[in-house]
């Protein structure tokens, strides 16, 4: 994983709690309800967050990084690598996730794939 990933998910985190320190002083008469949305709002945000870190520290991201290049699912033949490009995905929990990741090309049925991972 990254060397930053302490650091930055420490600071998401510090948001978090942060935020919902603040809001809960703006809203003292908050419900129950209230104060369990305004708290899924903001771990939702960080949660896409360390999924979207995790996900792109990932050595399926790039199409040749790791030991075994993809194959095609359609023929089986090794994807050759065509650029970059963003995948956005939604996560279980409508988190959207922006991924730029490599982009690869079957060289036989000319099919275009995301590395999985």
């Amino acid at each position: 994983m990254r060397e930053d990933f302490d650091a930055r998910w420490h600071e998401l985190a510090e948001e978090v709690m942060s935020g919902m320190k603040e809001w809960r002083l703006q809203h003292p008469r908050a419900t129950l309800k209230e104060i369990e949305q305004a708290l899924d709002e903001r771990l939702g945000r960080m949660r896409v967050r360390l999924l979207q870190d995790a996900a792109l520290a990932s050595a399926a991201a790039e199409i040749g990084a790791g030991e075994e290049r993809p194959v095609c699912p359609q023929c089986g033949k090794e994807l050759v690598a065509r650029g970059r490009d963003v995948r956005e995905l939604t996560t279980q929990h409508d988190g959207v996730l922006r991924l730029e990741r490599s982009y690869g090309v079957c060289p036989q049925c000319g099919e275009g794939f995301f590395p999985p991972g």
